[in-house]
């Protein structure tokens, strides 16, 4: 996993931004920013990452994570059945849907007690 500093300076160079650029978008000084890539500051701020965040055209969240604030959930695949169920779904009316899921809220029990 990429560190924060690497993010930060992967996302300043895909902008072709200079850090002189990010110091006057954001306020953030030079030094501090060039800290912050260099990962010599390990705990910057919600709000400096919210900054950055906006500058950088990229979710709050994966500046949170990279810096350790939150853990971000890795998406998981979906099984087949339920890619299967996600098709159907639009394609039942109100009491098929019901039955759809009092017959999952029955399997479930039944596992549970076997």
């Amino acid at each position: 996993m990429e560190t924060l500093g690497q993010v930060l300076k992967s996302a300043r160079e895909k902008l072709n931004k200079t850090l002189r650029d990010v110091e006057e978008s954001t306020g953030i000084s030079n030094p501090y920013l060039s800290q912050l890539e260099n990962d010599k500051i390990k705990n910057p701020s919600a709000n400096m990452l919210y900054k950055l965040s906006n500058v950088y055209e990229m979710e709050l969240d994966t500046l949170l994570a990279a810096a350790g604030i939150i853990v971000k959930k890795k998406k998981t695949e979906q099984t087949v059945a339920q890619k299967k169920i996600a098709f159907y779904a639009d394609k039942l009316n109100a009491d098929e849907e019901k039955e759809v899921l009092d017959f999952i809220e029955y399997l479930k029990y039944k596992k549970k007690n076997d």
